[in-house]
Parts: structure tokens; C-alpha cells; sequence
């Protein structure tokens, strides 16, 4: 009878264990919800400026701004190649990048004239989709106005 009850006992456990892993699965592939959005005014004031030099196209501090963001992790919403960018945010006090960005999605179009918002970029067909990281790309939030 013990061994019985020991064996259910296993059975449910390997049952937790892959919901618990399948569950994992999905928070990675990029469930982006109401609650993992900032708001911009949130945002530290070097990000701030970060999204100002992005809207006016540059200049940027660090050579590495604007390159391709690979969304390795799959924290972000799946993508074709060349969807994402990043762009540094300054993190006062390091001599270095530091850890913080912001991550622009956007499918390109030729340009058109500028919508006066720091969330849109005339450039994008969608106006682009901003996301922002204090921990070297761990974690996402969507910014939103």
C-alpha cells in the first residue's frame, strides 16, 4: 500500500514539475501584459533623453546605438531580422554602457513628416514600438505615453 501511495506520489510531482516548465516556456516567448508596461514619464530622465536623440535621428553618445537588437532571449515579441534596434540609456556614477536600454521595434517605410510624439517615429510604418531594460535585457517593459 506505501509503495502505492508513493508512486501517485512521484506522478503528481513530474505532473507539477512540467506545468511549472511549460509555464516558464510561455513567459519566455514574449506574453506581453498591461501590468509590463511603463509609462513615459516613468522612465528615468537619461531614458528620456535617450528617446529624444532616437526621435530626432542622432546624434548618440555611444558608437554601439542603433544596431540590431537580436531578441535572443525571446523576451520580446517574435520579429523578422532587423525589426529591433537598441540604443544606450546612460546610467550615471558607471565609465561604461551600464545595463540599461531601450529597444525600438520598427518596420521601416520612407520617411514622412514627424508626428510630434516622442513614441512615434515617422520613419516607422506602425510609428514604432518602444521597450525599455534596466538589467541588460532580463526583463522588458512596453513604454507607453
Amino acid at each position: 500500500m506505501r509503495r502505492l501511495w508513493q508512486q501517485a506520489y512521484v506522478r503528481r510531482l513530474a505532473w507539477v514539475i512540467i506545468a511549472a516548465a511549460l509555464s516558464a516556456l510561455v513567459l519566455a516567448r514574449g506574453d506581453f501584459s498591461q501590468s509590463r508596461d511603463l509609462r513615459l514619464q516613468e522612465l528615468p530622465r537619461e531614458a528620456q533623453a535617450t528617446l529624444a536623440a532616437i526621435q530626432r535621428d542622432g546624434p548618440y553618445p555611444y558608437a554601439r546605438d542603433g544596431v540590431r537588437f537580436g531578441n535572443y532571449e525571446k523576451l520580446l515579441p517574435l520579429a523578422s531580422s532587423g525589426y529591433y534596434s537598441e540604443y544606450t540609456v546612460a546610467t550615471p556614477g558607471v565609465s561604461h554602457r551600464g545595463a540599461r536600454r531601450i529597444v525600438v521595434g520598427c518596420e521601416r517605410q520612407r520617411p514622412v513628416e514627424q508626428h510630434g510624439s516622442l513614441l512615434r517615429l515617422a520613419h516607422c510604418r506602425d510609428g514604432g514600438v518602444f521597450y525599455y531594460t534596466a538589467d541588460h535585457y532580463r526583463s522588458f517593459k512596453r513604454i507607453v505615453e
